[in-house]
């Protein structure tokens, strides 16, 4: 079973808010690179690394969601790791679509909402302002900053 790549994107534009919260220029949030339109199975990554592209493939994956995409640079020559990140993800048919501050700021499907939510944090007041946005979480955690780590280490599944 595949879902058209176009719908899937207006989905996720319209459910992330790509298109009206402020970002980084460098940050080109939405479709980064497109494939032949179909989607069956999907792989995240926080960095559009050449090592995430290539596991997103042996996966199976035809599109990657990423944290920070694969253009996180200043305009550059599309040579070296560029060069092979886009000629792997091309020749795989692999998609690769990018949410930076719209991942991090929404209030059900974002990063700090989700880790805040997994280690009991209670929301307690906004986040940093970034350009109008409220950014991270505030909260109060009733425990131990050693127990925070440990349920920091249990959402994450990797050592804090």
């Amino acid at each position: 079973m595949s879902i058209n790549l176009s719908a899937i994107t207006a989905f996720l534009d319209k459910t992330l808010s790509v298109d009206s919260l402020p970002d980084a220029s460098r940050a080109l949030n939405g479709l980064q690179l497109e494939n032949e339109g179909a989607v069956s199975k999907i792989a995240v990554a926080v960095d559009g690394s050449e090592r995430t592209i290539h596991e997103a493939l042996v996966l199976g994956a035809d599109l990657l969601i990423l944290h920070h995409g694969i253009f996180w640079q200043d305009m550059q020559p599309i040579t070296g790791i560029s060069y092979r990140k886009l000629k792997a993800a091309m020749d795989g048919n692999l998609a690769i679509y990018s949410a930076h501050i719209p991942l991090d700021v929404h209030p059900v499907y974002g990063n700090n909402a989700l880790l805040a939510k997994a280690c009991g944090i209670r929301p307690a007041g906004e986040g940093l302002d970034y350009h109008g946005v409220s950014l991270g979480a505030c909260g109060e955690f009733a425990g131990t900053c050693r127990e925070l780590a440990e349920r920091l280490e249990s959402a994450l599944g990797a050592p804090v």
